[in-house]
């Protein structure tokens, strides 16, 4: 299980760092646009009903990492049913516009996650 969780990590800093230069986006269309995403990752230590996880706190989050992630499951790559949903509306930069957003929040709100 750790070696998973390290091949993640490295997997993480890699996307971050190979995508750094294409996320930038406008941070307050992505205070608008991400209105919707607050509704789950805005709030304090929250966690799903069903089936029971822990919402990741976006705020502070890389930007490239939450597009990658955004794209991954607008393309299905990353499986949930509900992040499929909000990601497939979204256009490109869209997504860099809430990354960039996310990313000026710092370690601000949402939580401890």
């Amino acid at each position: 299980m750790r070696s998973r969780v390290v091949a993640i990590v490295i997997a993480c800093v890699a996307i971050s760092v190979n995508l750094a230069a294409r996320a930038g986006g406008d941070a307050a269309k992505g205070k608008i646009e991400s209105s919707t995403c607050l509704g789950c990752h805005g709030i304090a230590d929250y966690t799903n009903v069903y089936p029971t996880y822990r919402v990741p706190k976006l705020a502070g989050q890389h930007a490239a990492y939450i597009v990658q992630a955004l794209k991954e499951y607008k393309s299905g790559d990353r499986a949930h049913r509900t992040m499929h949903a909000q990601a497939s509306s979204l256009t490109d930069q869209q997504m860099a516009d809430i990354a960039a957003y996310f990313q000026s929040l710092g370690g601000q709100g949402g939580g401890k996650h």
